[in-house]
């Protein structure tokens, strides 16, 4: 076992045993920020689908470029606003803001998401790429989006997993 340095009364298995100790679990299970994500990783992944369609119509057919642009934007502050609210809820669980152990790879790869969607942002903004350009990076930040969606989901089924055996805690 080894201990956790942000939480010294939690200890972790070795790494890729468990996503949480009984205390984080706790600490999960009874913040708010846990019933936050889960509404808003929904509701990003709407908003992601009514953009995703409104930026494959502008480039099929070269209209509807406002909606598409708007919907990029919508998108991204609700990737922001999502991030915000995962950087508390990661706080709260495991004593940091971002990159714990369990979800390490995961934040790793939020960044690029965030990336793509902020070089979006500055381009829309500096006028630096023509729409269909602008679009075509929309799309790159959604492809990342979906990679990182999908490495969530993964840690969510393994919590799933993991939290049937958790009340018989073999581990402490």
């Amino acid at each position: 076992m080894e201990t956790d340095p942000m939480h010294p009364e939690t200890t972790r298995p070795p790494a890729g045993r468990i996503l949480y100790t009984s205390q984080e679990r706790q600490r999960r299970d009874s913040t708010v920020w846990t019933l936050v994500q889960g509404v808003l990783a929904p509701v990003q992944f709407m908003v992601f689908l009514v953009s995703l369609v409104l930026v494959l119509r502008f480039l099929a057919t070269g209209e509807g470029e406002g909606a598409a642009t708007v919907s990029v934007v919508i998108k991204t502050l609700t990737l922001y606003t999502i991030m915000i609210t995962g950087c508390l809820w990661e706080k709260v669980v495991f004593g940091r803001y971002l990159f714990a152990p369990a979800f390490y790879w995961e934040d790793v790869f939020s960044m690029l998401v965030l990336a793509l969607h902020t070089a979006y942002l500055v381009a829309l903004w500096a006028g630096w790429l023509a729409p269909r350009g602008l679009m075509l990076l929309a799309l790159a930040a959604y492809a990342a989006y979906v990679v990182n969606a999908g490495q969530f989901l993964w840690k969510l089924r393994m919590a799933r997993l993991q939290g049937a055996l958790a009340p018989r805690e073999v581990f402490e």
